[in-house]
């Protein structure tokens, strides 16, 4: 009994040091002030070859859209829509659609107004990566971008 213990034990473990954690998307953010009571905020997705998130403007009933939320304050105040360079449009097949997304890198950006000399943005990013074989779960990520 003791045997199969510890074979189930070892077969456990062993299993757990081969599992993968798939990860091809990384975060990067970033503030640029444009004068006193403007600025910009960088948020830049580094992406891992043959993988790809999806742009803001994804039509519905495909793939989750990239979206970003960002928590009121008093602050700041938004200004204009969250801007994206043109994505790569093609039909998938998997979604039977033309879809919109981008590869490698991509930086979103948003104005902001300022309403005071410093501010930390804070909010989230909801995003979903695929490759040609496979679509990872929708993600959430908490950011904070101090702009000085």
């Amino acid at each position: 009994m003791k045997k199969l213990t510890l074979f189930i034990v070892i077969s456990l473990l062993s299993t757990g040091l081969f599992a993968q954690i798939l990860t091809p998307v990384k975060w990067s953010y970033a503030a640029k002030k444009i004068n006193k009571t403007e600025a910009v905020l960088l948020l830049k997705a580094t992406i891992d070859n043959g993988w790809h998130i999806y742009s803001t403007q994804q039509k519905d009933g495909g793939p989750v859209k990239t979206a970003v939320t960002f928590t009121p304050s008093k602050d700041y105040a938004l200004n204009g829509a969250i801007a994206e360079p043109k994505p790569v449009t093609k039909f998938e097949n998997a979604f039977k659609m033309n879809v919109s997304y981008f590869e490698k890198s991509v930086v979103f950006q948003q104005k902001i107004k300022l309403k005071k000399d410093q501010a930390s943005i804070k909010g989230k990013l909801e995003y979903m990566v695929c490759n040609d074989k496979q679509c990872l779960p929708p993600e959430d990520v908490d950011f904070s971008i101090p702009v000085k």
